[in-house]
């Protein structure tokens, strides 16, 4: 993609780094954190965790207004330090877990999109990591 604008969004959780790729990685886990906001949730999740493996989420809006799939294909996986993905639309992700101490560091960067401006996909993806930052932090 031509003159593509990357976004990284990060969180520091106070948990083990086995704990926090548990959580990222279970699909049970997925469905209660994956959600940017209290009037939405993921109401289904698949995770195939291996290189050439596929993941997808439905997120919906509660009030049943709209709902979409969010998917794509992994290309790297290295417990408990990296997941990279190619995204149904062809964009890429990766997200590294990083030890600090007691804590892991989470860190995604990712291709932004072009229909929603850049600050609100980094508001949006903050907000979910935001959102299990608190779930990992619970357990």
């Amino acid at each position: 993609m031509e003159n593509q604008t990357v976004i990284t969004v990060e969180a520091l959780i106070n948990a083990s780094e086995d704990n926090v790729w548990a959580f990222w990685t279970n699909p049970e886990d997925i469905k209660i954190w994956n959600t940017a906001s209290d009037d939405w949730h993921t109401t289904a999740a698949t995770n195939d965790l291996q290189v050439g493996g596929k993941f997808s989420s439905t997120m919906a809006a509660k009030d049943g207004s709209f709902s979409f799939d969010f998917g794509g294909t992994y290309t790297k996986i290295r417990k408990n330090q990296t997941i990279a993905y190619t995204m149904d639309d062809g964009r890429k992700a990766e997200t590294t877990f990083t030890k600090k101490g007691e804590q892991t560091l989470v860190t995604t960067v990712f291709d932004a999109e072009n229909e929603n401006p850049a600050e609100m996909q980094q508001g949006g993806w903050q907000a979910i990591l935001n959102n299990f930052k608190a779930y990992a932090e619970k357990y």
